[in-house]
């Protein structure tokens, strides 16, 4: 599928997946640099969302540097895996989650204010579920820079 982007998406896609403007008026700051209105910022990057090109905005905070946080894991049936995904993401303390190629099959992260709120959050996933949630905490962290440069020079 090819997805056609204006200019203005392009460079928001690729000028701003670091160094985001970290002020009262972020999108403001990114028009001005832009040489754009604050307005056409904000409905480009609804655009993308709703094209979904972006998932989100906001910052990456290294893990358990505020509340705690955990990777999890389950095993759900392949026709199920879609309907248990759309279940998990109804929790605000989940960040992502993804399907992987393995009898554990549907991984997400959860984050909470402290681990008895963590606790709580999984046993609920459980009993609305019915699948037992496999814990991955932290041990060693790495670090993966998860920005990229789009290529977008064929355009």
């Amino acid at each position: 599928m090819v997805l056609e982007l204006s200019d203005l998406q392009k460079k928001l896609l690729n000028d701003f997946q670091r160094d985001f403007p970290l002020t009262p008026t972020p999108y403001a700051n990114i028009a001005n640099q832009l040489g754009v209105s604050e307005n056409d910022v904000i409905d480009a990057l609804n655009e993308l969302d709703e094209k979904q090109c972006i998932s989100r905005i906001g910052a990456i905070i290294p893990p358990n540097q505020l509340g705690v946080s955990t990777l999890a894991a389950m095993s759900v049936p392949q026709d199920e895996i879609e309907h248990v995904a759309a279940q998990i993401n109804q929790y605000t303390e989940v960040n992502h989650n993804y399907e992987r190629e393995h009898e554990v099959n549907l991984w997400f992260v959860l984050i909470a204010s402290h681990s008895s709120h963590l606790d709580k959050t999984i046993a609920s996933i459980e009993n609305e579920t019915g699948y037992r949630v496999l814990r991955f905490p932290l041990i060693k962290e790495f670090f993966i820079d998860l920005s990229f440069r789009l290529d977008l020079a064929n355009d």
